[in-house]
């Protein structure tokens, strides 16, 4: 489980992560980080998951272990940065352990953008 302090709940966050940040991704999910949170200290995690991906059973399946897989994830994250993983329609056939591993390439390749981009 995500902890309350590092869920991402307001659309603003939302909009300032997909559009002020660096974006990745591959064919399960997309993944979009920011440098910039609202003045907190712990990075902030939100998920996109459309009814493209199935029905509701399948929509929080997806939800659920894309959830488990950021919280082990955390600090890899930089502090108060802005993280929205939107999942594509593969995402529902995908087992855990590739959506695990496309989300490291995703958040590996976005913080590399970041640090290129910040220097």
């Amino acid at each position: 489980m995500l902890p309350a302090a590092h869920r991402m709940r307001r659309p603003g966050d939302f909009s300032r992560a997909v559009r002020g940040g660096v974006r990745t991704g591959k064919s399960t999910m997309v993944v979009h980080v920011s440098p910039s949170g609202a003045g907190s200290d712990a990075p902030s995690v939100g998920f996109v998951v459309s009814k493209a991906v199935g029905n509701a059973v399948v929509r929080n399946r997806v939800k659920r272990r894309l959830r488990a897989l950021v919280a082990t994830r955390m600090s890899t994250l930089p502090p108060g940065s802005l993280v929205v993983v939107r999942a594509l329609p593969a995402s529902a056939d995908a087992d855990f352990a590739r959506l695990g591993t496309d989300l490291d390439a995703c958040l590996g390749r976005s913080l590399s953008r970041l640090t290129r981009a910040s220097s």
